[in-house]
């Protein structure tokens, strides 16, 4: 598995864009996805939505999915 990210497009409130993450965040987030019940983009758009505008989108994804992952072992 390479280290390197992997793009792929969301639609966000109708407009496409590209989101590059390492393989192993866009398995987790599908998972975090599917697990909430949420289509991806959905998800994507309420990441970016509740994001700090200085913050990148990939960057509030991957603290996502590493909150979420942290959460779950603390449980």
């Amino acid at each position: 598995m390479s280290g390197r990210p992997v793009k792929h497009s969301v639609t966000l409130r109708g407009h496409r864009t590209s989101i590059s993450l390492e393989e192993p965040f866009w398995q987790e987030f599908r998972r975090i996805a599917a697990e909430d019940g949420l289509a991806l983009n959905e998800l994507a758009a309420r990441l970016d939505e509740a994001r700090d505008p200085d913050t990148g989108l990939a960057s509030s994804i991957r603290v996502f999915v590493l909150q979420r992952a942290l959460s779950l072992r603390d449980a």
